[in-house]
């Protein structure tokens, strides 16, 4: 049966006449329901609570377009019924799903005390509120993004309703076989990339890069031996280039299908796109996809929370849960065929204390398969514990301050960054530490996004951000740009916080080629330093190295301090990852091992084949694998 037909005879059967039910649509993997009456939802909830459990969808109520109010005296009236203490910056309408889309810095004031605000916006305009949160310091991405998404509404509509008509076609009988590709990030770090296939189906799971590999920065994706419209949906676990960076080359190729991640994962993967294309342009390379091609990909993001289930496809459903690695990360797993495997892609995860984030997840409905990373697998890596790593840390800026020299610590803008700041303005607070602190690079924007995300915070953070006291905007955090590097490199005593982690780019390579030397300053490794990249070779020694300035070529001498502390990592040791597989409900029956260097990567799969007694092997990058 067509399915938008059953659905529409559910609603029919499930729902009373006096809901005055004029249409059904189906949205994606979600169900639009409009309605003459949306009161008579409002007095009995269990109304949509019935249906969503019937169809096993997230199910919306709109009003039917008829009762839609004139805009202008849409916005009044919600300007009167919110108080002005909400702090209302955006109001605009999005008439392709009947929705009024309210930024606010408090929106829990737009929601009311049991929603009765939202509901008194909905019955006196006809508009459904969407309330967004708006970020506690500006951030021209975000105010661009939702812009964006708000302009192409109408069209990301049709886009929603062709993807539904995908997910929901028909198929064989058969279960059939399923096979996951590596087409990159396999006895690697970088360029994650997983193609799962049934015999209708098609998901490439990540579509990264690997920004320290001249040779081979990105995935097998010429291995992919079918047209790119034959492609079910992306799925993207988090926001870094290694896993997200190349998503928008697939539409640059002709895709245009869904991409699902997380809301967060949305808006950051396009920060860092943005980004990406920015620093090749600096340095005078050619970047593989334009920002027409971001914008276009983001039209095709299909958001969803931690622990939703989702069909995206007739075959295959998906589920994201909480990674802990950095904002809105996630591990997924995938439900396929009806009942015939169950896959959990770990991506990268941190199963040890952060102060970013809850615990993750470790439960889960089934689990026959696991793919999970390796990136600090090895038998000697072994991060020191938290406490520690924050007193190591203090310790060093204090030693470099007394000695009048500068800190620079270069970091991921997403996650790391933000792990560092929460550390450094705890300190100060406590008047255990003194200085100035500079940002520079995305950092800031990085941290904006976070503030509009509170809920996927750890709670102590998040409470601070709801109380518009956000550790991350902060005073103490002084945004640097360019023309200040030099200025600021006469501080005695300044903390630069700077991108990119491993020196490959960004400010951070800019600030240490002015403090390298000067035996005073002092350079401290917070996170992961991929094989080859410039952060690598200083970490194991490296005393001298080539740099261009004025057009001339000359050799500068490391001579600051070089110190590595590696409690603050996003990603798990071995022995948290270990952990990690012991803790699983239910236990895997086989293990795939990526994300990690050839050796290490190779050594894991060999240990947890001991440990557990299972199958765990550490495929290479085009090696394929029959799951069933």
């Amino acid at each position: 049966m067509d399915i938008q037909k059953e659905v529409k005879e559910i609603v029919q059967k499930n729902l009373p006449p006096e809901t005055q039910i004029t249409s059904v649509e189906m949205e994606g993997p979600e169900v639009a329901i409009y309605t003459r009456n949306p009161k008579a939802f409002f007095e009995n909830e269990n109304f949509v609570a019935k249906i969503a459990f019937e169809l096993k969808k997230r199910v919306n109520i709109r009003t039917d377009k008829s009762l839609l109010s004139e805009e202008d005296r849409a916005k009044k009236t919600i300007m009167e019924l919110v108080p002005e203490s909400a702090a209302i910056k955006e109001i605009y309408f999005n008439t392709a799903f009947s929705e009024v889309v309210i930024e606010a810095i408090k929106p829990g004031l737009v929601i009311g005390k049991g929603g009765e605000t939202s509901k008194e916006i909905i019955l006196k305009t006809g508009w459904t509120p969407k309330i967004l949160r708006s970020p506690t310091s500006n951030s021209k991405v975000l105010k661009g993004l939702r812009n964006h998404l708000h302009k192409y509404s109408a069209e990301r509509k049709k886009i929603l309703q062709e993807t539904a008509r995908k997910i929901y076609r028909e198929l064989p009988g058969n279960n059939g076989w399923i096979r996951m590709t590596a087409l990159g990030g396999f006895r690697e770090v970088g360029k994650s990339c997983i193609l799962l296939e049934t015999p209708e189906t098609k998901v490439l799971v990540d579509v990264g890069v690997d920004v320290a590999n001249q040779d081979q920065p990105y995935p097998f994706l010429e291995a992919i031996r079918f047209p790119l419209d034959q492609l079910d949906a992306v799925v993207i676990g988090h926001a870094h280039l290694d896993h997200a960076g190349l998503v928008p080359l697939l539409f640059k190729m002709g895709y245009r299908g869904p991409v699902y991640c997380t809301v967060p994962t949305r808006d950051l993967m396009a920060l860092l796109q943005f980004d990406f294309i920015d620093v090749l342009t600096k340095e005078s390379k050619e970047s593989p996809y334009t920002e027409r091609d971001v914008k276009e990909m983001l039209k095709y993001c299909i958001t969803r929370e931690y622990r939703e289930v989702t069909d995206i496809a007739p075959d295959m459903r998906i589920t994201f849960h909480n990674a802990a690695h950095i904002l809105g990360s996630a591990s997924v797993h995938f439900h396929i065929g009806q009942g015939a495997h169950n896959l959990v892609y770990s991506g990268d995860l941190k199963f040890a204390f952060t102060r970013l984030f809850n615990n993750l997840d470790i439960n889960y409905p089934r689990l026959e398969t696991l793919i999970i990373e390796s990136t600090y697998g090895g038998r000697d890596d072994v991060q020191q514990d938290r406490n520690l790593a924050e007193e190591m840390l203090i310790k060093i800026l204090k030693e470099t301050m007394h000695k009048g020299g500068n800190t620079l610590i270069p970091v991921f803008s997403v996650g790391r960054a933000q792990e560092i700041m929460l550390v450094i303005e705890e300190y100060y607070r406590k008047g255990m530490l003194d200085g100035k602190v500079f940002v520079d690079g995305m950092t800031k924007e990085a941290s904006a996004i976070h503030t509009a995300y509170p809920e996927y915070l750890r709670k102590g953070v998040q409470r601070r951000v709801l109380q518009n006291d956000s550790p991350f905007t902060s005073e103490l955090f002084q945004e640097a740009n360019g023309k200040e590097r030099d200025k600021i490199m006469e501080e005695k005593g300044a903390i630069i916080i700077a991108s990119s982690g491993m020196l490959t780019g960004g400010p951070s390579v800019g600030y240490f080629q002015k403090m390298a030397e000067n035996p005073d300053n002092t350079l401290i490794f917070v996170g992961y330093q991929g094989e080859g990249s410039l952060g690598s070779r200083i970490q194991k020694g490296l005393k001298r190295t080539p740099i261009t300035e004025n057009g001339k070529t000359r050799e500068l001498s490391v001579n600051m301090r070089v110190e590595t502390v590696e409690g603050f990592s996003g990603h798990s040791d071995r022995h948290q990852l270990v952990n990690y597989v012991r803790n699983l409900n239910p236990k895997p029956k086989r293990i795939i091992v990526n994300h990690g260097e050839k050796n290490t990567a190779v050594e894991f799969a060999r240990y947890l084949s001991g440990k557990f007694k299972i199958n765990a092997t550490a495929l290479r990058d085009l090696d394929s694998v029959r799951l069933k």
